[in-house]
């Protein structure tokens, strides 16, 4: 990806396991089968961005276990949130979770996350490739966005906030940067409310025993699109498969080997297997933030 006609640009050095443009992703198009997308951390991306004095839905980066590496062309405020990880600029130590200015030609490296999975990093001005159905969000399920980073792309910045340009996300500049906030990092144990429904009746109540009963854990083929799930299978109590139906974020869709998936911000808007209920939006970013292996505790919660 290339960055067009403008000096203030980001090279990527080192792309790591897999880093993402995200901002708060393009909802209001699941009915044209466009899913969602955006970062799967969004109060992480949030406080980034605040940090650098960007508007709450600037474009960012999104890494995944290994961080990644950039070299600006000019000097520049970043932060980095999310899971917890080493921040150096040309080989020096760093803060994380603060606004940190990093000189024109530097080497700033974002290390391995540790406990968590997905760091992220704002930059003042904001990641500025060109928004698709009114989103930078690299969406992986439907290949819309900027593609995932390589080494050796060139990503151009927008203007900073407060200089009376306008960022292009929609929301006036002119926010002031903070120091440093209180960010949470993830739990041993990721714990997910669960609201019955709509397809509860295709299962057992011994199904919904064995889910509340505990016995699962993350499993390593999670993605942006779901958190998948190892553990006992759950039981139906109708055979068969459904018609598609639509899709929502958190939904908890059972597929043929019986283990939960629920579905995150790449998640497809339609399905043919049974939801046996949804995990609520606020409960997601600890769900992103969860490394293979990680126990996974279902609660009933009611929704009246």
């Amino acid at each position: 990806m290339s960055a067009g006609p403008t000096d203030r640009t980001l090279l990527v050095v080192r792309a790591g396991a897999l880093t993402t443009v995200q901002d708060l992703g393009r909802p209001g198009h699941a009915h044209l089968g466009v899913p969602r997308s955006g970062a799967l951390d969004g109060p992480a991306l949030r406080a980034a961005n605040r940090l650098v004095g960007n508007p709450a839905g600037a474009a960012g980066l999104e890494t995944t276990v290994n961080g990644c590496a950039l070299r600006p062309s000019y000097a520049v405020t970043v932060a980095v949130t999310g899971a917890p990880s080493p921040v150096r600029i040309d080989g020096r130590p760093a803060a994380w979770g603060a606004s940190v200015r990093v000189p024109g030609g530097a080497l700033l490296e974002v290390g391995t996350a540790a406990p968590g999975l997905r760091c992220y990093l704002a930059v003042a001005g904001g990641v500025a490739v060109p928004p698709v159905l009114g989103s930078r969000s690299t969406d992986l399920l439907s290949g819309l966005g900027p593609a995932p980073l390589a080494d050796g792309d060139v990503l151009p910045v927008g203007p900073v906030p407060g200089t009376g340009a306008d960022t292009g996300t929609g929301t006036a500049a002119g926010a002031r940067g903070a120091d440093v906030l209180p960010l949470p990092g993830p739990g041993p144990e990721l714990v997910l409310p669960v609201a019955r429904g709509p397809r509860d009746d295709w299962f057992t109540a011994d199904a919904f025993r064995t889910l509340f009963g505990g016995g699962y854990i993350v499993s390593p083929a999670s993605n942006r699109i779901g958190l998948r799930t190892r553990g006992p299978a759950l039981r139906r109590a109708r055979g068969g498969e459904l018609p598609s139906e639509g899709m929502v974020l958190g939904a908890v869709q059972v597929p043929p080997d019986g283990r939960p998936v629920v579905f995150l911000a790449d998640h497809p808007t339609t399905g043919g297997y049974p939801v046996i209920g949804v995990v609520p939006e606020g409960s997601l970013p600890a769900a992103a933030q969860s490394p293979p292996g990680t126990p996974v505790r279902f609660v009933p919660v009611s929704t009246r």
